[in-house]
């Protein structure tokens, strides 16, 4: 039998699928949107961009900017009830 793969984005076949006239190049917009510290964001996964991807269990949640850290954001994320810090790049973001 063969084992089990356990990668970093097993289980996400629905999730990291785009729409039909999503397809495509990303948006020059979501590329250079910037984000300021205290901002509330959702973390929204692009599945084409593949740097700076949070992992599949924060696709959806919402979260708190602390600070940035080149062309990437720490975010601040709730998991059940510990908080969580993420490093997440800003074309996976979008303002709540």
């Amino acid at each position: 039998m063969v084992e089990r793969s356990k990668g970093f984005r097993v289980g996400t076949r629905k999730k990291l699928r785009k729409k039909v006239r999503d397809r495509g190049r990303i948006k020059i917009r979501k590329t250079l949107q910037e984000f300021e510290e205290g901002d509330k964001v959702i973390i929204e996964v692009d599945s084409s961009y593949h740097k700076g991807m949070p992992h599949k269990r924060f696709f959806g949640k919402h979260g708190k900017i602390i600070e940035k850290r080149g062309k990437s954001y720490l975010v601040e994320s709730k998991l059940g009830n510990k908080p969580k810090k993420i490093i997440c790049s800003s074309i996976h973001l979008r303002k709540a």
